[in-house]
């Protein structure tokens, strides 16, 4: 079981949430291991974001190399992603990590993962009609705006 599987009537219903990651580079050898550095360049992350995912429990366990060196996998990358979906959502930190404990403790919390990801989207169903409603008020704005502007002189004086 990965991060990124979910129950399977999501799965038929809305797109895979770690569709925009990108596909794991072929690095020379085989080798699918990434530096901190590679993977905030790739993930649009600081490394001091990455190590603080890591401090607070958010960032699964990260292998380390002989001399220290975090090692990230194309795992982690796709966890990411996620992670990322899950900032645009909106969802708070604590509830992220609290997901990520969840993922980590197994199989037996799906029903607790299905809550929180589907308390999610209500907030961001909530959040997007209230920015259609917004976005009502500014067109209508713009439009009341753009009746009452002056028509422009085609002609002109010499």
């Amino acid at each position: 079981m990965t991060v990124t599987e979910t129950d399977a009537a999501d799965v038929a219903a809305e797109p895979d949430v770690c569709a925009s990651v990108e596909a794991p580079r072929i690095r020379p050898g085989g080798q699918t291991h990434y530096t901190i550095s590679e993977v905030a360049a790739a993930c649009g992350l600081s490394a001091h974001t990455l190590r603080w995912y890591e401090r607070i429990g958010l960032m699964p366990h990260v292998d380390r190399s002989h001399t220290g060196q975090r090692r990230f996998t194309d795992r982690d990358l796709e966890w990411l992603g996620l992670v990322a979906k899950l900032r645009l959502t909106g969802m708070p930190v604590a509830d992220m990590v609290r997901y990520a404990e969840l993922v980590r403790e197994g199989e037996h919390t799906f029903p607790d993962r299905h809550a929180l990801l589907v308390a999610t989207r209500e907030d961001v169903r909530r959040r997007i009609a209230e920015l259609r409603e917004t976005l009502a008020v500014l067109d209508y704005k713009i439009d009341m705006y753009a009746a009452l502007r002056p028509p422009e002189n085609t002609e002109r004086t010499a």
